[in-house]
């Protein structure tokens, strides 16, 4: 009982300012041009306009690779490229307004100062050693063609939401846990050294989201832990993980990686140590609502709930579809490129079940590959295919 007392605490303490950032992200990609993004990040000033652009966009460690390469793709330097990777999975709108809510502004602020540095940082020292950048057609991403309206508003904020709403649970769920189970004060026997060294061995390899791991991190100082660990690992587990870190060996090269590496350890290290010189250790902690939640609070905490059960409804479903489908020859087959992450492959089932004709779609993320059942012309398919972003292949057996 305890344990669904702390995890709804965690819900209505995040679900206003996540729901916000949502927003706000939406409002962003309408408000700018299309192409916006990719004509600004050339010249000297790439790596700076790069930070710029990519600290207040929500994307994660995952949605950061294709952008990151897109831009690579599209002319930008590698500096740029860069530092887009390192600053903008550490923050975005929506987990700067999370980060507040859970840790206070200062801790907030300090952590977008500190992506945009170790982002400029990486970036130069990246731009140094390799110089050099790669030229190629402009062309839009899937979002940058989306309806720039209220419409489109809607459903961008929608895609970011479901893109990390696994994570949005985890992290409501691991917060409570540790608030019910760790005692206060039992974290507080680490030095920031080590527990920071920690932090790092069990981030870097993983997948973390900015936003979903902020309860984990604010539970965590609760319970002890130095504040400035919880920024190391709210810095280095967002901007790597295995696929980020062989995207950039394989797209960049080694001296690339070891510098995207190095200034995001080292940065982290740095921006620990000196947020635990400037502020006292655990002065953030889990916030409390003593005399009853306000009414926004309980209705944004109800509708988040309610958004993230439709999206675990729809991956049911998707799972039932797929293993009932699995057993019947498909129709179609069509390899599919240009697939990196679960959004993309919801996206393009999702355009694949729109498309008349189609009764049931199944993608599958590696390889990348598009199957159909229903009576439609491969023609059609491909269409719908591209329609969404991605590349179609040869029907398997052609």
């Amino acid at each position: 009982m305890v344990f669904l007392v702390e995890a709804w605490g965690v819900m209505l303490s995040l679900a206003p300012w996540l729901l916000l950032g949502a927003v706000v992200a939406g409002l962003l990609h309408v408000a700018l041009p299309a192409g916006f993004v990719h004509r600004e990040l050339g010249g000297r000033l790439g790596v700076l306009k790069a930070v710029a652009l990519g600290v207040p966009l929500p994307l994660c460690s995952c949605g950061v690779i294709p952008a990151a390469l897109g831009l690579r793709r599209d002319g930008a330097g590698r500096g740029a490229t860069v530092g887009f990777l390192i600053s903008t999975p550490q923050t975005g709108v929506d987990s700067a307004l999370v980060s507040a809510s859970f840790l206070g502004w200062p801790f907030a602020l300090f952590k977008i100062a500190a992506a945009a540095v170790t982002g400029v940082a990486g970036g130069y020292l990246a731009g140094a050693v390799s110089p050099g950048a790669v030229q190629g057609d402009e062309q839009q991403s899937p979002d940058e063609q989306a309806e720039r309206s209220l419409r489109g508003m809607a459903s961008h904020s929608i895609s970011i939401l479901r893109t990390i709403w696994r994570w949005i649970a985890v992290g409501v769920l691991a917060s409570a846990a540790i608030s019910t189970w760790v005692p206060p004060g039992s974290l507080a026997g680490l030095g920031s050294v080590a527990s920071m060294l920690a932090v790092l061995a069990v981030s870097v390899p993983l997948y973390v989201c900015a936003t979903g791991s902020v309860p984990i991190a604010a539970a965590l100082v609760a319970g002890g832990l130095p504040t400035g660990s919880a920024l190391v690992f709210l810095m280095a587990g967002p901007a790597t993980n295995v696929a980020t870190i062989g995207a950039v060996y394989r797209a960049l090269g080694g001296r690339t990686l070891a510098v995207y590496l190095g200034t995001i350890v080292v940065g982290s290290i740095a921006a620990g140590l000196l947020f635990d010189s400037l502020l006292p250790v655990g002065a953030a902690a889990l916030p409390h609502h003593g005399n009853g939640p306000s009414w926004w609070e309980l209705g944004s905490a109800l509708l988040l709930t309610g958004v993230l059960a439709c999206f675990a409804l729809g991956e049911l479903r998707t799972a039932l579809t797929r293993a009932m489908t699995s057993r019947r020859t498909a129709d179609l087959e069509l390899a599919v490129e240009g697939m990196t992450c679960n959004n993309c492959r919801t996206r393009l089932e999702t355009a694949l079940l729109a498309t008349p004709g189609v009764k049931s779609a199944v993608v599958v993320l590696e390889p990348g590959l598009a199957s159909v059942w229903g009576d439609v012309d491969e023609q059609t398919v491909r269409e719908a295919i591209s329609e969404a972003g991605y590349t179609p292949l040869p029907a398997r057996g052609a």
